[in-house]
């Protein structure tokens, strides 16, 4: 065989292999396309009341939502999933901002919006429905520079103030666990960084995701090793619409197999979470 067909019958074989990988390619996105959970009228009816998808997030959380402050762009698990969940749904994606994560809780129970991404607890299993799990966040303290809480060892101490955010779960349960320090309710992320900067607090408790973001906007600001608990980052809707719970379950599992739930967070430049 000459130079001239040993090259002809090697460009037929790459073409060969290319139609073969091609075709592969497209067979796989095919499946997955099949696999996707396709909603019935009556769960997009339930997840979507209002014929679009009303999202609660509020600002700060990267979890929830960030906004790039030169580009405006909000981002965030909330919103991202959110966003995805209104495309699987065939509907419109409606992002509703709120100050703290008590007003979501409310406007929740309220039907106003039809979804976030919360701290699933035991005590507001009876208020709102819940997905698995979509994450583990380790909670933590964020101390302020030239606070007296160095370790977390320091925070139980007479005279040591701790910020908690007011209506969420951190508040409830460091009241329960500390003996000496105060607890410190705040109204927001933004005013906890105003109390830390002010030096009426002298450390902030709260899920670490939250922590490193505050940090990042206070110089001399540090997250303490260690953690006292986790919190267990969940889709939740409001109570009432069981039709819609099976699909949000099963959205919620092929999120976190798609990568969705992953690329979300690396996207946010999520810190703080916990292995399974």
């Amino acid at each position: 065989m000459n130079r001239r067909s040993i090259l002809g019958v090697s460009a037929i074989t790459v073409l060969g292999l290319a139609v073969i990988v091609g075709s592969a390619i497209a067979q796989q996105r095919m499946l997955k396309e099949q696999l996707i959970a396709t909603p019935t009228p009556e769960s997009r009816q339930a997840l979507a009341p209002s014929a679009k998808l009303r999202v609660g997030v509020y600002p700060g959380s990267p979890f929830s939502m960030v906004r790039d402050p030169v580009s405006g762009e909000t981002k965030g698990i909330a919103v991202e999933l959110g966003k995805e969940l209104a495309v699987r749904l065939g509907v419109p994606y409606e992002q509703i901002e709120f100050r703290s994560p008590a007003e979501i809780y409310e406007a929740l129970k309220a039907g106003q919006i039809d979804m976030t991404i919360a701290n699933a607890t035991p005590a507001r299993a009876d208020q709102f429905a819940w997905s698995s799990p979509l994450m583990l966040i380790e909670l933590g303290f964020l101390a302020a520079a030239g606070s007296p809480v160095t370790t977390p060892a320091d925070v139980d101490r007479p005279g040591v103030r701790i910020g908690v955010t007011q209506g969420g779960t951190m508040n409830s349960a460091l009241a329960r666990e500390l003996k000496n320090a105060t607890v410190v309710p705040a109204a927001t992320l933004k005013n906890g960084i105003e109390m830390l900067a002010q030096h009426k607090i002298d450390a902030y408790a709260t899920n670490k995701a939250n922590l490193f973001e505050m940090s990042d906007t206070l110089p001399g600001s540090r997250v303490l090793d260690g953690r006292w608990g986790l919190e267990h980052l969940a889709i939740a809707i409001p109570k009432g619409r069981d039709a819609g719970f099976a699909y949000m379950r099963t959205f919620v599992e092929d999120a976190k197999s798609e990568g969705l739930v992953a690329r979300a967070a690396a996207r946010v430049a999520l810190r703080g979470v916990a292995a399974e």
